[in-house]
């Protein structure tokens, strides 16, 4: 212990890299945690959607979007989601599961409408090829079922 400073001082670059692989090792395990926003499986997303009247918010394209979505689920492409305050607005009061293709971009989005107020955020831990793996129906052009 008593050469540390001393190899810090001579390997300056290499402990900088192990700070900031430590750092973002961190932020991807507590991260989710921290912004309060939870990752649940599809198991749970079907008990909120029925018991809690939960909405699901669908942010793939709409190309995407058409050859299979949860059923009922609202379509909002990512990039839209910073102007479409009325349409979110009104479920406010309503727990909001955010899913996309697998997982990623719907924590990031669910960042951004934490910022608007939603306090009942979710996101699909897999987001839709989670869903598809748990064998749970989509629907295509709003009357096809696929598994």
């Amino acid at each position: 212990m008593e050469h540390l400073p001393e190899f810090i001082a001579n390997h300056l670059f290499l402990f900088s890299l192990l700070i900031g692989i430590l750092s973002l090792l961190l932020w991807n395990l507590f991260g989710t945690a921290v912004s309060g926003i939870r990752e649940i499986g599809p198991a749970e997303v079907t008990r909120l959607i029925n018991h809690e009247k939960a909405v699901v918010l669908d942010i793939r394209d709409e190309e995407e979007f058409g050859q299979g979505h949860i059923l009922n689920a609202m379509n909002i492409p990512a990039v839209n989601l910073v102007d479409e305050d009325k349409n979110l607005t009104r479920h406010k009061d309503k727990p909001l599961i955010l899913t996309c293709k697998q997982g990623a971009d719907s924590i990031r989005a669910a960042r951004l409408i934490k910022q608007k107020g939603f306090e009942k955020i979710y996101s699909l831990k897999g987001g839709v090829q989670a869903w598809r793996d748990a064998k749970l129906p989509l629907v295509r052009n709003q009357s096809e079922e696929t598994s």
